[in-house]
């Protein structure tokens, strides 16, 4: 009997709505064994994930928003074993992108049908990434909302609102050098994205990925050096204008290097924030992580 491992983030979205005893007789109806654990942190999490594999789990399951994939689907790369995908986040933008329900239930019968596409993984210095990683402004916000929401008791949203405000506030710049595609950039920016694939960067698609098959990182870099600057950036991406306005360097690679003046740096990853010693070596393995998917999915990958 194939076997399904179950790793749900406790402190997810709405993971309150998820009742695990009809999750395993869902499973069971379906002709699998399962079990389901219920982590309470990142590091909870990846230690499920390990033991998963260490018990020869045939598809591991992540249960949590874009973190809690992510954490799950690093210890799954090159392993064979298929990621499935239970969003129960805030944001889910992988489980967007790559066509997952967002209505559990759909998601559970997309997991039991077991349809797999290989996608792209990508990663920095030896770390996974399946959706975005980013230095400057943004990792400094993320750093400075969870100060918020650990000292303070404050909601995720409103601290972010804080980091926000504080990070406009003292809005730090980066002089940066960049290698990608053959080119060489020097750049004085607030911030640098290196995405896993395309990003939809203007349009009513903002922030989406078409495919995530395609084997290239996309790489953008800012060129707005001041605070009005940075929002008028911001409002012509809300409004699809980026690309006729020239706010910013976008190219793609399967490479990208990242030089600055500092030895370590706080870089993002799918929202987490980790110290780094720089250079920072981007890369791309393509079809490295075998996902199951919606088979309207499969079939148009095939």
């Amino acid at each position: 009997m194939p076997s399904i491992a179950i790793i749900i983030n406790h402190q997810a979205g709405s993971t309150q709505e998820i009742d695990t005893r009809r999750i395993e007789e869902m499973l069971r109806a379906a002709g699998f064994e399962s079990s389901v654990t219920l982590a309470s942190d990142g590091s909870k999490i990846v230690d499920a994930a390990k033991q998963a594999l260490s018990e020869g789990a045939d598809i591991v399951v992540a249960g949590g928003g874009d973190g809690t994939v992510s954490a799950v689907a690093s210890e799954l790369v090159g392993s064979g074993i298929a990621l499935g995908v239970l969003p129960l986040g805030t944001l889910n933008h992988f489980a967007k992108d790559i066509g997952i329900p967002m209505e559990p239930d759909q998601a559970l019968q997309t997991i039991v049908a077991g349809h797999r596409m290989a996608v792209d993984v990508a990663e920095v210095n030896g770390k996974f990434f399946l959706n975005n990683s980013s230095i400057g402004i943004y990792p400094d916000i993320v750093k400075y909302r969870e100060t918020q929401q650990r000292r303070f008791g404050k909601s995720k949203w409103t601290a972010f609102f804080w980091a926000c405000m504080n990070a406009m506030r003292r809005y730090p710049f980066l002089d940066v050098q960049l290698k990608a595609d053959g080119e060489n950039l020097t750049r004085h920016t607030p911030f640098v994205f290196i995405g896993n694939n395309e990003y939809t960067i203007d349009g009513f698609d903002l922030g989406g990925r078409k495919t995530l098959s395609a084997g290239t990182l996309s790489l953008y870099v800012s060129q707005r050096t001041g605070r009005l600057g940075l929002l008028g950036f911001a409002m012509r991406a809300l409004f699809g204008r980026l690309r006729q306005a020239g706010d910013f360097d976008a190219v793609l690679s399967d490479e990208v290097m990242i030089q600055t003046r500092h030895k370590r740096m706080r870089v993002s990853t799918d929202g987490e924030v980790t110290m780094m010693e720089t250079p920072l070596r981007y890369r791309i393995h393509a079809g490295a992580l075998g996902v199951i998917v919606p088979a309207a999915v499969h079939s148009a990958s095939a």
